[in-house]
């Protein structure tokens, strides 16, 4: 389950069956947007819910099955739960009856690991307060925050809503400029957007407009053109355009018409600059060279789509890799945050797409294994690029804002 199209908060709702996640959410949202029932196990799967929260702005509340069910089914709900954890940007995790033992404490391990801000809710309180003994008790060793709270009489609700805010980090919902370090107003910028199968029918990519409208947000100059039209405008353009971006898998033929003198990058290194692990990806793109016969690459796509016959992430670049370094490699793929079908120690590089899609939590959160393991990561730009013989080039426009 990814966030999609969703680029905004993710919260998600943990906890053990019957400990009214769903109430909560539903006070939260301040309508029934999630089925409440006595029947313990009433969500079976990861739901998402979209509500405004104020201060934070439009958010996504992720409903999570208990993960205290049981049999081989329950199994596997609780597998999705814990699935979730990895995609979302804070938790909030539900307690009743003071009870606080393995389930939470495994939870809590799991929001660490990932590095997601959490705080717990002691729900039903109308029923049963929250005890001193069981406050201390979970408090012992951090001083986590808890909130007694009843769906009833949501009197503590003002006090949820403040910890949210105060929790949530800022970069899941304010974005900061692709290109406005690269920027002065006025300045032009010149995107090269080639049009073939892979282009969606009738629009353009999401990274295109995603440049575009970062261009016009920081008052520059977007000029749009296919990479045929290339040699022809530059010959006429005055001012020569101050960077130019293109689709990566032009590259090659791109930097042969823009001169040296023109910045260039691509979309898929945009982002990568932007909210992937741009450190991590300068330090393994190189190691494409040390790949030897046999090893596995696993690429790594963040959304579902029609594969076509020259997919770049399926097709070409395990095309252009096997290629260049002249040896026999193995490709795992990977859409969506699906499961990996190996053990990540199983590969000698992981190559990452742009991440349009998804958040940077999500992107970090997946390589995440790859890096704690040594195991070098890329990107699709950056190794499209490091394969075409102008990765420097390709990279020089943001290598030094990354140092600074």
């Amino acid at each position: 389950m990814t966030k999609g199209k969703d680029a905004k908060p993710h919260i998600g709702i943990f906890g053990r069956r019957n400990n009214g996640k769903s109430s909560i959410i539903n006070a939260l949202a301040g309508q029934e947007v999630a089925i409440v029932s006595e029947t313990p196990g009433t969500t079976t799967d990861p739901v998402k819910k979209s509500i405004e929260i104020p201060g934070i702005g439009a958010s996504v509340l992720v409903d999570t099955a208990g993960i205290d069910d049981t049999g081989d089914l329950g199994n596997k709900r609780i597998a999705r739960t814990r699935a979730i954890i990895k995609t979302i940007d804070l938790a909030i995790l539900v307690i009743t009856n003071n009870m606080f033992g393995g389930y939470e404490k495994n939870l809590i391990d799991e929001f660490k690991s990932f590095d997601i801000p959490f705080f717990i809710i002691h729900n039903k309180s109308d029923l049963e307060p929250l005890s001193e003994i069981a406050h201390e008790k979970i408090t012992a060793t951090e001083p986590y925050t808890i909130i007694d709270f009843s769906t009833l009489q949501p009197s503590a609700l003002p006090e949820v809503i403040k910890t949210l805010q105060r929790l949530v980090p800022e970069s899941a919902y304010k974005t900061k400029s692709m290109l406005g370090e690269l920027l002065a107003p006025n300045d032009i910028v010149l995107l090269v957007t080639p049009i073939d199968t892979a282009a969606p029918e009738g629009r353009m990519i999401l990274p295109q407009m995603q440049a575009v409208r970062d261009i016009l947000d920081n008052y520059a100059v977007a000029i749009l053109l296919r990479e045929s039209q290339l040699a022809h405008y530059l010959k006429r353009a005055k001012p020569q355009p101050t960077l130019a971006i293109t689709d990566s898998q032009a590259f090659g033929m791109v930097s042969k018409i823009i001169p040296r003198s023109i910045p260039l990058t691509s979309f898929s290194i945009m982002l990568a600059h932007h909210k992937g692990d741009f450190g991590n990806y300068l330090k393994g793109t190189p190691k494409i060279g040390d790949l030897k016969d046999g090893d596995r690459v696993l690429i790594l796509e963040s959304c579902t789509h029609h594969v076509s016959c020259d997919d770049i992430g399926r097709v070409k670049i395990p095309s252009w890799m096997r290629k260049q370094t002249g040896k026999n490699l193995d490709f795992d793929i990977v859409a969506g945050l699906d499961n990996l079908p190996r053990d990540i120690h199983n590969y000698a590089l992981v190559v990452q797409c742009g991440g349009c899609m998804i958040t940077r939590k999500q992107i970090a959160s997946r390589l995440q294994p790859a890096v704690e393991a040594g195991i070098p990561v890329t990107n699709y730009g950056m190794a499209i690029a490091w394969l075409h013989g102008i990765y420097e080039r390709s990279v020089a426009p943001f290598l030094k804002i990354y140092k600074a």
